[in-house]
């Protein structure tokens, strides 16, 4: 994007063209007061106080656009009349429970009064009652404290996707009209504003139907919403904030632990809240609230530790999942080299061998953008292979975030119907198709994206074979002109008058139909018009992969089939990685597909089992008990550290008697990890985390990619008759819910169960069991509001269960279902 000069307060600064003035000012450390807006969300011009002169104009910073020369003026008598005006007007009636307001020492009200000199009360008016509310299991509004600044009703619908919030009426008293000529106008229609919104839920009850993700609680500049959790626990300033990385999904989001003393008796450090830098970054709700798994009151049980290590010379496997740091992959690596070991791990060896094909294909090490990037540029999204509510809340903010605010339109390919997808926006095309027919959706990507002329012969034929026509009669309205005789009433002549009357005519037209769009469930016979008029001035594409398409029969084929996209058009791809660190661990341990003998679990079942959830034979460290390094989905390996204290062995301390490595400490192994992945040789201590003025981010480091010139790769074609039929289950975890540590957590709610729509979920029962070939499992039946159609969602997040186990090398199974 080109850049533009422009002088603020007299400094002369390149910017972003079209960038808006707050933004630009931002991005070069300038001050403007800005209480309603949200950098990465449409402007609201709710509070008014970003008011500067621009080209001798007053225009409100957050929506007015730089151009090239524009000279900016910050501050002006009259605009800092504006703003005391309306600091005063946001003061009138706030309550004054400061001493036990939890926002108290953090609040933006608290800062502007102070900032703007606001010592004295110019205007008053009767207050109205307004009620405290608990909107769900997690949020407390309390509406005599909201300012109405619209950064909560903003940030769900532009940022999160669920629109769960809006403004409605509040009742309150009409101001004096005399006001409108005393005082400043914007100070005024604020006012206005204020006295006549509250927030609410959208949906016209009491409680939000929403994500639970905690992101409007965070974004508020006031006391009006907090965590029910956290009210009354703390003040801001007695919390220490410790820079983190969420341990749930492979979003790897940039959080912080913000911890203190459980209590004056107990001065043991505890974790009271997660916030995040949300300017930045949004979070989804585990890494808000799943944060008290720690392994507590843990102390070196050196029987246990002698027990281990017996355990890992005897042992055959090491079963672990994803919730791990890159160092103890490292080690966990090691240990295979050393000891010949298997290292089993069926939640990322698939997405290792599908990396690995893709890798092939394509010649990239990684795939080619990033969530944040399809935020800023992307103005069509393709989503395929992922329930986006379910797996990747990430990919779903970007998915949400491209209709909103980029003007987009955007494909899902998904055989579960997701009622929230659509609501994205008007040019959200939804597919909901069999499972079995992903490749299906691949070629049609290829059919309407691709270069014809860089695709192969053989592939162009494919394509042209779903390619028909039919005839059909449609109704057009035409404009006919018919003639009339007028008398003339002054002069009684006659004259004929011609005039055109719309007039409604049977046509025939041809129609072309494309067999793939019918397949995946779509109808052909509007869907070219539909997809013209997405286009339209559509210039920038990406592609989201999910986890459907690495336990996929054909995997191999898919891959060789994004690369083939990628090679053939303008689109970018990122896939999400399945879970936690599952990128760091496919890139640096040799995994196995099958576990056997004596099994060492880490976090896991088997024979010997170290768990950092307090059940195991020997305790670990839980991952907010230790530092080290995660590798997230945009490629970046990221610092996390310890928020509360831990007593017991580390892994790092087995490794250490097992192959006597001479580390002391498991961020000594952070500069071992292998150059040939991508890594560098960067000590732990000297990586960044957190986010530059403009928003880059500065955490850690990127992967650093290869790209190779490859041969065009040879797809293959796909079976129409693939698709499964029956009664079929998907393994899919609710929102929220990642794994044992995320179950853990007291503010996390979503039961371990199978999920249906509120019409399969009748139809079932409250309990069912679910016979696989290899076994059954008898489990609770949960409504899923947004869910539709007759596929269910098996949670697999409880490693007890062994879900894994029941479906094997696959997403979807065939299943028999029995009432219980």
């Amino acid at each position: 994007m080109s850049t533009v000069n422009i002088k603020i307060d007299g400094r002369e600064v390149a910017v972003q063209e079209g960038e808006y003035i707050l933004n630009a000012a931002r991005a070069n450390d300038v001050f403007i007061p800005a209480i309603c807006y949200l950098t990465r969300c449409s402007p609201t011009l709710a509070c008014r106080l970003c008011l500067v002169e621009a080209d001798g104009k007053q225009v409100y910073a957050c929506n007015a656009k730089v151009k090239e020369g524009m000279e900016i003026t910050v501050d002006t008598p009259n605009i800092l009349e504006e703003r005391r005006a309306i600091m005063e007007v946001y003061d009138v009636n706030h309550p004054l429970q400061c001493g036990v307001c939890d926002k108290s020492g953090e609040c933006e009200l608290q800062n502007y009064t102070l900032e703007l000199g606001v010592d004295s009360q110019s205007y008053m008016i009767p207050d109205t009652k307004r009620e405290v509310k608990n909107w769900s299991s997690v949020l407390h509004y309390d509406a005599g404290l909201c300012i109405v600044c619209e950064r909560c009703t903003t940030v769900c619908k532009d940022m999160i996707g669920d629109a769960a919030l809006t403004t409605v009426k509040r009742g309150g008293e009409a101001l004096d009209k005399g006001f409108k000529d005393t005082m400043p106008k914007d100070a005024y229609a604020m006012w206005n504003k204020l006295q006549k919104s509250v927030i609410a839920p959208s949906n016209g009850t009491e409680y939000t139907n929403c994500s639970d993700c905690g992101e409007c609680a965070a974004v508020c500049p006031v006391g009006a919403l907090v965590s029910r959790d956290f009210q009354y626990k703390s003040n801001a300033w007695d919390l220490k904030r410790v820079p983190a990385v969420s341990a749930h999904s492979s979003d790897g989001f940039q959080i912080y632990y913000e911890v203190k003393p459980a209590s004056i008796e107990d001065r043991n450090e505890k974790i009271f809240r997660v916030t995040n830098e949300w300017n930045y970054v949004s979070l989804d709700g585990a890494a808000r609230f799943a944060y008290d798994f720690e392994n507590a009151d843990v102390s070196k049980d050196e029987t246990a530790f002698a027990e281990a290590l017996e355990a890992f010379k005897k042992a055959q496997t090491v079963r672990f999942n994803s919730v791990i740091t890159n160092e103890e992959a490292l080690m966990l690596q090691t240990l295979k080299e050393k000891l010949g070991l298997k290292l089993y791990n069926p939640e990322v060896r698939a997405f290792q061998k599908f990396l690995g094909y893709y890798q092939k294909a394509s010649g990239n090490r990684f795939w080619t953008t990033d969530n944040d990037t399809i935020m800023k540029k992307s103005d069509f999204v393709i989503a395929l292979g992922s329930a986006l509510r379910n797996d990747a809340p990430g990919m779903k903010y970007a998915f949400n975030n491209v209709q909103k605010m980029n003007k987009g339109a955007g494909f899902y390919f998904h055989p579960i119907g997701d009622t929230l997808i659509p609501s994205f926006g008007k040019s959200v095309e939804c597919f909901t198709h069999k499972p079995g027919l992903e490749e299906a959706a691949l070629y049609l990507v290829l059919d309407l994206f691709a270069d014809k002329e860089k695709l192969p012969e053989e592939v162009k034929e494919y394509l042209a074979g779903f390619k028909s026509t039919e005839t059909k009669t449609i109704k057009e309205k035409v404009m006919k002109d018919v003639t009339e005789t007028v008398v003339d009433e002054e002069t009684g002549e006659s004259k004929e008058v011609t005039k055109k009357v719309p007039e409604m005519v049977e046509k025939e037209i041809t129609v072309e139909k494309n067999g793939l769009v019918d397949l995946l469930g779509g109808d052909s016979s509007t869907f070219t018009d539909t997809f013209e008029k997405m286009m339209k001035k559509k210039e920038s594409f990406s592609m989201m992969i999910g986890e459907d398409f690495y336990y996929h029969e054909k995997a191999e084929n898919l891959a060789k089939l994004i690369a083939l996209i990628e090679e053939t058009s303008s689109i970018d791809v990122v896939m999400a990685p399945p879970k936690a660190n599952a990128l760091g661990v496919a890139l640096i341990c040799d995994l196995d597909d099958e576990a056997e003998g004596f099994t060492v679990g880490y976090n896991e079942p088997g024979d010997f089992r170290l768990s950092a959830l307090g059940d195991g034979d020997l305790d670990m460290p839980a991952m907010n008990q230790q530092e080290g390094t995660f590798t997230n989905i945009s490629k970046r390996v990221v610092p996390t550290n310890a928020a509360v204290g831990y007593g017991g062995y580390e892994l790092n301390d087995l490794v250490s008697e097992l192959i006597d490595d001479g580390e002391s400490l498991t961020v000594d192994w952070t500069v071992k990890l292998p150059t040939s992945k991508g890594f560098q040789k960067v000590e732990f201590d000297a990586l960044p985390n957190g986010y530059l003025n403009d928003g880059t981010e500065n955490r850690g480091y990127l992967l650093k990619t290869s790209n190779r010139k490859v041969k065009t790769p040879s797809v293959e074609k796909f079976d129409e008759n693939a698709a499964l039929e029956g009664e079929i289950v998907y393994r899919c975890n609710p929102a929220r819910q990642f794994s044992d540590f995320s179950d853990k957590a007291h503010e996390i709610f979503e039961p371990f169960g199978l999920y249906a729509s509120v019409k399969k979920a009748e139809a079932l029962g409250e309990k069912v069991e679910v016979v696989f070939e290899n076994g059954s499992i008898v489990v609770d039946v949960i409504a899923d509001e947004k869910m539709t159609g007759d596929i269910t969602k098996l949670s697999d997040f409880k490693s007890a269960q062994n879900v894994y186990e029941l479906f094997g090398p696959a997403r979807y199974q065939t299943v028999t279902m029995r009432k219980v």
